[in-house]
């Protein structure tokens, strides 16, 4: 027979006097991830818990650039959340109509995206009198 010949009870006292010699008050964390830093960041200072707050407030202070970019990023969200775009300076009336008002250029966007994505799975295979009427039916809701 291989291993421990002795008894649990042994192991045990050996435990107990390790762990009295070396006290630890809290169990060892790992590093949070860049999700989680990434929400604390976006995320409203009042809707993190207090452990997320107390966690966020230390890797702020282990990385000062990140405060900075946390204090741009929450500033950029009350500029957008409260449509407050004449604050801003410069091109001062296309940053006033681009947070201001309630169109948006997602569905032109939307379009560019998806005429890119046919034009890669035809890369190589086809030529333009394809590709346009691939995106010619891709608009009717047809590809």
């Amino acid at each position: 027979m291989r291993g421990y010949r002795g008894g649990e009870s042994v192991v045990m006292s050996c435990v107990r006097r390790l762990r009295e010699a070396f006290p630890y008050d809290d169990p060892l964390r790992k590093h949070p991830s860049v999700r989680d830093v990434t929400s604390w960041i976006t995320r409203r200072p009042d809707r993190l818990d207090d452990d997320q707050a107390q966690r966020f407030k230390q890797t702020l202070a282990r990385c000062p650039t990140l405060g900075r970019t946390a204090e741009h990023v929450g500033a950029f969200a009350e500029l957008m959340n409260g449509r407050r775009g004449r604050d801003l300076g410069q091109d001062l009336d296309a940053v006033v109509a681009g947070l201001s008002l309630r169109y948006s250029s997602g569905a032109v966007e939307g379009h560019n995206n998806k005429i890119k994505m046919i034009k890669r799975k035809m890369s190589g295979r086809a030529n333009f009198d394809l590709l346009r009427k691939r995106v010619l039916l891709a608009a009717r809701g047809r590809s």
